[in-house]
């Protein structure tokens, strides 16, 4: 079974839209209200390329939300329960957002240009509305505005090689999540060492997006002598890894999670003495214990994902989700994630993934799933 997306003008596409279809792109979802690509035909060598050797990937649906202006940082501080003090310009961080009762709204990775410029490369979900209605209900003096920013990702092993080549050797030395103004032929960027992957790697950060399929093809030409080719967030290297994924990990049928939750609790900082929304929240939350914890599962066999959270279950009694999971050829199982109750124990028995077809015998594992 096969479907289609339909393309139109509700669906805004990428400065590398173009330079994807010309690669071989077959098929999109949508991030962001936009449209990104999904694979290249072949998810297996897109995987292999990942792991052993570089890729290449459009991910201009990750949206950049900046604050500009005299409160830039104040309002980036009440944004999240996370310590910024010590943030320098250049950096990055890693940082949850949470709604007024303690609910993660998203966890965006932060990029300081300045004292008062502050870029937030947020996951599925519309920030700018809230950062905007935030600051202005504070009354502070800050602007908050879309961009014109398209980050291009080279991810894996090689992609320090690809990064070398394109903008010297000081690039091997760069720290996670450091980044630096820079251009290359004449094309406004920002270079991070960063990305949505364990493998390590870069995002460009395009800064003018008539410039997209220039900035592609000089990416393609630098590395091919490391076989670099086109590909799309991973979900099965995010899955051994044990990353996060928003959209799949923190939204089911309503229900939410909190950052104590999802293993996020030591970036909540309650003693620094800042104020930030859903603080008062937190600080309950933290003082009774949260209600579920994140988890690595294996799952007996190679069931069919079905696209969506499933039950996880001991008899008829529901004891979490299963958030995610497919099948590993690194590991040679079946690897999932889910939010169970948080007295469920590591080695607890009688465990099922609730599917269509019936239940899958599942056991609770540590994440990341590792290499072996």
């Amino acid at each position: 079974m096969s479907f289609q997306i339909s393309i139109g003008p509700n669906l805004r596409k990428s400065a590398f839209f173009n330079a994807t279809v010309q690669s071989g792109v077959q098929g999109f979802s949508v991030y962001n209200h936009m449209l990104i690509p999904g694979h290249f035909g072949d998810p297996d060598a897109e995987y292999d390329r990942l792991l052993n050797g570089v890729a290449m990937w459009d991910v201009a649906a990750q949206r950049q939300v900046e604050l500009t202006g005299p409160d830039a940082g104040r309002l980036a501080q009440y944004l999240t329960p996370r310590n910024l003090t010590k943030m320098r310009d250049g950096q990055g961080r890693y940082v949850p957002l949470c709604d007024h009762d303690g609910w993660l709204i998203n966890d965006p990775v932060l990029l300081k240009l300045a004292e008062d410029r502050y870029w937030l490369s947020v996951a599925d979900s519309d920030i700018h509305l809230w950062a905007a209605a935030i600051g202005r209900e504070r009354g502070w003096n800050v602007r908050v505005d879309e961009p014109d920013v398209s980050p291009l990702a080279i991810q894996g092993p090689k992609a320090v090689d690809v990064a070398a080549v394109l903008f010297g050797e000081r690039v091997r030395t760069m720290r996670h999540f450091a980044f630096e103004e820079t251009t290359l032929a004449g094309i406004p960027l920002i270079l991070a060492r960063s990305g949505w992957s364990k493998q390590g790697g870069f995002e460009l950060y395009l800064m003018d997006s008539a410039r997209g399929s220039d900035l592609w093809s000089m990416v393609a030409e630098a590395g091919a002598p490391f076989g670099i080719g086109p590909g799309a967030p991973n979900d099965i290297e995010r899955l051994e890894s044990g990353l996060i994924s928003y959209g799949a990990d923190m939204r089911w049928q309503g229900a939410r999670a909190n950052p104590f939750e999802m293993g996020l609790g030591a970036m909540v900082d309650l003693e620094a003495g800042h104020d930030f929304v859903g603080r008062a929240a937190l600080e309950r939350i933290a003082a009774e214990g949260p209600a579920r914890r994140r988890v690595g599962l294996v799952l007996d066999g190679r069931p069919t994902p079905p696209g969506h959270p499933v039950p996880l279950a001991v008899g008829d009694a529901v004891v979490g989700r299963v958030c995610e999971f497919a099948f590993s050829r690194r590991l040679d199982r079946t690897i999932g994630v889910g939010l169970v109750q948080a007295d469920l124990l590591d080695n607890a028995e009688g465990l099922v993934t609730m599917l269509e077809a019936g239940a899958v015998p599942t056991r609770i594992a540590p994440l990341p799933f590792g290499k072996t």
